[in-house]
Order: structure tokens, then sequence, then C-alpha cells
């Protein structure tokens, strides 16, 4: 394959781009924390779905380990809020991999209360081993992971490494149990400022979208100590241009998008780094199939991938929604700061001048509630409301006018 036709751009989920436009400062902010000792502040990385929170937290690692800091984690599915044991053994699962070659001695389990069978073969910290150490500690779920981390630390200090960071994204999907009286996302909360307090060097990286904080607040009032909120928002014009150019400069692409070109994708985009990078791949490759069908001047527009953005990332949110639903949502898209934050007077004001018959607050509220549980919507902690989908009141408008 000609390597000047390769696509520079990569709008899947958590895919690194060629160029990381922007986010400067959040990366210096970071660094900053990794000089933290003790640590005293953990992050939680915040913001829209599309706006680079993954990719970021993939940039946080490689600055991490640059400065000799071990580094696990994953994705937190529903699974690991089943109950108190899920999230200890998940991060159990997470830290096996990263010290499963240092050999323990009985003298350092020895430390923390657990003894090892005698054997002549070297003794591991791996994952059997860190089972057998959480299983056999008397007590709570939290008194059995702090044994874990406690014995870690034990095996690592001394070396180069300056602490071990538990990175975890989609952590919105944490939550606590009351009705099976299992409460994973306190635990965590607990283990950490626990361990914290002796100064042994665990740092906890939170990604999620915007609920996540007020879940931590009210699992445990104490986070909003316990944590920095780093939020993401969209990148500035110049920004924005930089992640359309540079990537093509960068791999000295045969394709170059003209000024006007630009400045719509700009305009389409919102700043929004997935939204950059999903149109600026559709446009290159439409422009070189069909270059290579043969035709002259190609004709790309950047309203016709504009369509193709709305059939795959919003069309199947909003064909979920009710007939009734998708009139709010239609009132709320008129706000002129719909992409911000509204109130529900907000809307029925609203309503009461674009609707023949208007919402009531009750009716608004009910239906922001449904709405929210269809991750469309969401209530911050100032009891106002915001879309929780990049860019959707610019979509239902467009809607709109198809419709009209």
């Amino acid at each position: 394959m000609n390597m000047l036709a390769i696509n520079p751009f990569r709008p899947g989920a958590g895919h690194l781009p060629p160029y990381l436009a922007g986010r400067e400062n959040e990366k210096h902010e970071f660094a900053q924390m990794l000089t933290q000792k003790p640590v005293l502040t953990n992050l939680v990385l915040t913001g829209l779905r599309g706006v680079g929170k993954t990719v970021l937290l993939e940039t946080f690692k490689q600055i991490a380990i640059q400065q000799n800091w071990l580094w696990a984690g994953t994705d937190l599915s529903e699974s690991a809020s089943v109950s108190d044991d899920s999230i200890g053994i998940r991060i159990l699962a997470d830290l096996a991999p990263l010290v499963a070659g240092i050999k323990v001695n009985e003298t350092e389990t020895r430390r923390i209360g657990f003894a090892v069978e005698s054997t002549k073969s070297p003794i591991y910290l791996d994952f059997s081993l860190l089972k057998r150490v959480y299983d056999q500690t008397p007590g709570l779920a939290s008194d059995k992971l702090k044994a874990v981390l406690e014995l870690v630390w034990t095996c690592l200090k001394g070396s180069h490494c300056q602490g071990i960071i538990l990175a975890y994204d989609e952590a919105q999907n944490l939550s606590d149990q009351a009705a099976s009286q299992q409460y994973p996302l306190s635990l965590l909360l607990d283990v950490f400022q626990s361990i914290q307090k002796k100064e042994i060097p665990f740092f906890l990286v939170l990604t999620g979208l915007p609920t996540l904080f007020p879940k931590l607040v009210e699992a445990r009032t104490f986070s909003e100590r316990m944590f920095h909120i780093m939020t993401l928002g969209r990148l500035n014009e110049n920004e924005s241009r930089d992640a359309i150019l540079k990537p093509m400069e960068q791999t000295n692409s045969q394709v170059r998008f003209s000024s006007v070109a630009t400045q719509e994708i700009v305009k389409f985009s919102g700043g929004y780094p997935y939204f950059i990078q999903f149109l600026c791949r559709e446009m290159f490759d439409s422009y070189l199939q069909q270059k290579s069908g043969g035709k002259v001047n190609p004709n790309v527009t950047v309203s016709g991938m504009v369509r193709k953005l709305d059939t795959d990332f919003f069309a199947g949110r909003w064909n979920r929604v009710t007939d009734r639903q998708r009139v709010l949502l239609s009132v709320i898209s008129e706000l002129p700061h719909c992409d911000e934050e509204f109130s529900v007077q907000d809307v029925v004001e609203k309503s009461r001048e674009v609707l023949p018959k208007s919402f009531s607050a009750s009716h608004i509220n009910q239906m922001l509630v449904k709405l929210a549980d269809n991750g469309l919507v969401y209530k911050n902690r100032h009891g106002r409301y915001s879309f929780a989908v990049p860019l959707l009141g610019d979509f239902i408008r467009r809607q709109r006018e198809e419709e009209i």
C-alpha cells in the first residue's frame, strides 16, 4: 500500500491519535501530581463522551511510567459493583502482572501476619499468592485488600519504583449496592484513604462521565478532599486546527484539506476530539476512494460526513427515545446554552414559547429522570441538567430541519 495513502485519523474509542492536540496543561498538572510525597490527592478525570478522556489517560500512563511509577488498570464493568470481593479481586488481577516476577521471602509475608509454607522453590508475588493473602487475612474485604497492598509495597520498597497507580476507566459504572449490603465503591475509597494515611504510595485515578464525582461524594463525603477534579472540555479553534492538519503533515500525506473544509470541520465538530477524528477519517477515505475510482476532482463535503456522523453516532440513541421525549428534547435544543446546562424552569419557559401546550415542571422532571436513565442527560451537582451526549442539540436541530 502507498504509505502516503494511509489514513492517519483514528476515531475509535480510546485509540491514540498520531497527534494529541491541546491538553498540555492537563499533562503538566498530572506530572506535578506524581511528585507528591506522600500521596495526598488522587485524580478524577471527567468529561462527556468524545472529549478524549481515554486517550488522555493512556498519555498519563506513559508519563507515569517515565517517572518510574507502576501502572495498572482497566475499564470498570458493572460486574465490579456486584460485591465487595468483586472489586477486591479486580484489583488483585490488575496488580499481579506488575509484580509477578518479584521474589518474596517468608520474612516479608510475616510482617503482615501471613506465613507461607516453607518450600525450596522461590516464592513469587503472583496472583495465587496475592489471593492467598487476601483469603487468609481476617476481617472485612477492606482489611483483606489493605493487607495485600501493604505486602506489595513492602516487596517493592527500596526499588526504583516511586509508587503504584491504579487507573480505572468508565468508573461511573462502579456503585454501592445497598439492597444486597455490598459497598464496593465505598470499599475502594476507604482502602485508599487508609493506605495513603500510612504514606504508602498508591495513587488512584478514576475516569468517567460527569456523573462520577457526585457518586463518589455520595458514597463517602471525604471524597471531596481526596480527589482533584480534572474536567476535559472542547478543544479551542487553534487546537482543533492542529488536530486536523498535523496528522497529515506528520505522515506527509498526499491528501490535504482546504482552508474552507478545515473551518467546516472545526465548526461541525464543536472542538470534540472524537468528532474531529471521525469527520477527518471519513473525508480522507472518501477522497481516496473517488481518486482510485478515476475521479480527477473528488467531491468531498463536510456536510456529507456530518450526515454519516448523525447515522453512526447519534441515530441509535435518538431511536430509543419516545415521541413525547423527542418533543421535550427538541424544546431543550432551542435553549441558547443547551449544550452547557439548563434548569427545569428554563425548559418550562421555552416550552411556553414554542409549543401549543407547554410542559409542566413536574412532567419535565419525570421525563428528565427517564432520559438520565437512558444516558441522554445528567444532573450536575448544582441541580441543573446537561446533555450527556456532546452536540446533541445540533443533531436535534438538524433532524427538525429535515422534517420541515
